[in-house]
């Protein structure tokens, strides 16, 4: 079936189709169905039920002709069989029999030149109140003759047999690049369409648009300058990207094309556990009407949001759209970039609190996707434990890591005055533990000079282990800070540890050796082997 007769043959299922309504009107249906309810703000609040996150697991892609020799196949990309996919994708379509349905149109990537367009099915109003926030809104005169070249099939209520239909169990999400489908089962959590997009773009930009797809965050300086924010969770990328003197382009998913760098996304799905307005002011005031709340609790006896509580999830969010923050680039488009960060929070106390990075490091560290957990986060954890994820998003990326670190690569040797950055916005003067947090103060320091140039003409080190270039000074930061081993006072201590992480990162990187260059390979750390 193509396109255009999956589409009008799921219609022809629904009892009633409600096309494009408003965020108003979404949310009148969600209350009228029993969705959600109201806070205090008037945001509408939901719970996501069984699943309260994605469920890498159950994340398959189809093989066929087009996917076999071009998905990094393994655990990221499970295969999926064609013919099984178009008797489940029927399952899921009968599904819809005599249901209300919810349909939105809605596209990707706000640069015009790499806009993919996109029409969502949806079971619940709530779920296409996500999709209004999070993906981009055509206008009223382009909705006239919109025309879908992917769908997004969401059925939170079909629960696949496992032993019938070839999954691992009763929720699925997959993804056909040649039908041009992503078909969602047994799973109510929003992000699956979200990161299923996501997915879609990593494979096709890079491969036909010559496009680097990107985990990170950007924002543009008063100057017309654009900075792209690389870090897992924890290490201060919402934080870090939300600057008060640069408009933010969008925080979770960007494409850089030869001339620009833009989001793919509409809005924003953003982390609310322990939300302050003191903390994360923009969040914060974000969550209003026509913003979606994901399994939070009320207070006792009020429509006020407890943020602290975590009795459903420590995963709690917030979708809305990016309108609803202040200092944003519109459209969400800037320049190529003129600085990069990769951020970390080192438990180790090991790496730099600023470093520059040559395209070899740059390369290897963006494969390597390193932050660290602290210890103490589970029981019997009595030390930092480091964690990897290729290219800050190692489960959304359908293609080698390789591939995208070769584009970066391609990039920063034809744009020679780009500086890439590692920040380490964890631990200086010994480990979790017996260190301390670098200060928040001395970071932004450190990233504010950096965007000034006023580290282009400095002195620089080079790290022992790493090989990271150290500035001997920087503007607003103790320059006793720069180098992490005058830190510590035991420095034998500090040269074991350096080593013991450097090995950790070679171990990780064994994985991805055979499909990487020989400059990326010569960019590992210097570690001597472990007795």
């Amino acid at each position: 079936m193509t396109t255009h007769a999956i589409a009008d043959k799921l219609l022809s299922k629904a009892s009633q189709a409600f096309t494009n309504l408003t965020p108003e009107e979404l949310v009148k249906h969600a209350l009228e169905n029993k969705e959600g309810v109201l806070n205090d703000t008037g945001a509408l609040m939901a719970d996501t039920g069984e699943f309260t996150g994605r469920s890498p697991k159950d994340k398959f892609c189809v093989v066929d002709t087009k996917t076999e020799n071009t998905v990094w196949w393994g655990e990221v990309n499970q295969k999926f069989d064609s013919d099984k996919f178009e008797k489940l994708l029927n399952k899921v379509i009968d599904n819809f029999e005599g249901k209300k349905m919810y349909v939105r149109d809605a596209y990707a990537c706000a640069d015009p030149r790499y806009r993919l367009n996109l029409r969502v099915f949806n079971e619940t109003a709530y779920h296409n109140l996500f999709c209004n926030n999070l993906f981009l809104r055509p206008t009223a005169e382009e909705l006239k003759n919109f025309e879908p070249e992917w769908l997004i099939i969401n059925a939170p209520s079909f629960k696949a047999v496992a032993a019938e239909d070839g999954t691992r169990q009763h929720n699925f999400t997959m993804i056909d690049f040649t039908r041009k489908i992503i078909l969602i089962g047994g799973s109510a959590y929003t992000g699956e369409m979200k990161k299923g997009i996501f997915t879609v773009l990593n494979y096709i930009l890079p491969q036909e648009r010559n496009t680097l797809s990107m985990h990170c965050s950007a924002n543009i300086g008063k100057n017309g300058d654009t900075a792209i924010f690389f870090g897992l969770s924890g290490t201060g990328k919402t934080t870090l990207s939300a600057d008060p003197d640069r408009k933010l382009i969008g925080d979770d998913e960007h494409g850089w094309a030869e001339d620009s760098v833009f989001n793919f996304e509409g809005g924003c799905y953003a982390k609310c556990v322990d939300l302050t307005e003191e903390k994360e002011p923009q969040i914060f005031h974000a969550i209003k009407a026509g913003a979606l709340l994901e399994n939070t609790r009320f207070f006792p006896g009020t429509t006020t949001v407890d943020y602290s509580n975590i009795s459903v999830t420590e995963n709690t969010r917030a979708a809305y759209p990016l309108h609803h923050i202040d200092n944003i680039a519109i459209p969400s488009v800037g320049k190529a970039p003129e600085n990069i960060f990769f951020l970390t929070a080192d438990a180790f106390g090991v790496l730099p609190p600023i470093s520059k990075l040559s395209v070899g490091q740059a390369m290897y560290s963006f494969i390597s996707g390193y932050t660290a957990k602290v210890a103490g986060t589970e029981a019997g954890v009595t030390e930092p434990q480091a964690t990897f994820s290729a290219c800050f998003g190692r489960v959304f990326l359908p293609l080698h890591p390789g591939k995208y670190a070769e584009m970066l690569g391609e990039k920063l040797k034809a744009n020679p005055n780009i500086n890439v950055w590692l920040i380490n916005t964890g631990w200086t003067g010994g480990a979790y533990g017996t260190g301390s947090r670098m200060k928040l103060s001395y970071t932004r320091a450190m990233i504010t000079a950096a965007l000034n140039g006023e580290l282009n003409n400095v002195a620089y080190e080079a790290h022992p282990v790493f090989g990271y270039m150290m500035p001997t000074s920087c503007p607003n930061a103790p320059a006793e800070l720069l180098n992490p081993r005058n830190t510590w006072a035991d420095k034998s201590a500090y040269d074991a540890q350096a080593n013991k992480l450097a090995n950790m990162f070679v171990k990780n990187f064994e994985q991805y050796a055979a499909g990487v260059s020989k400059e990326i390979l010569d960019a590992a750390p210097k570690a001597t082997q472990n007795a």
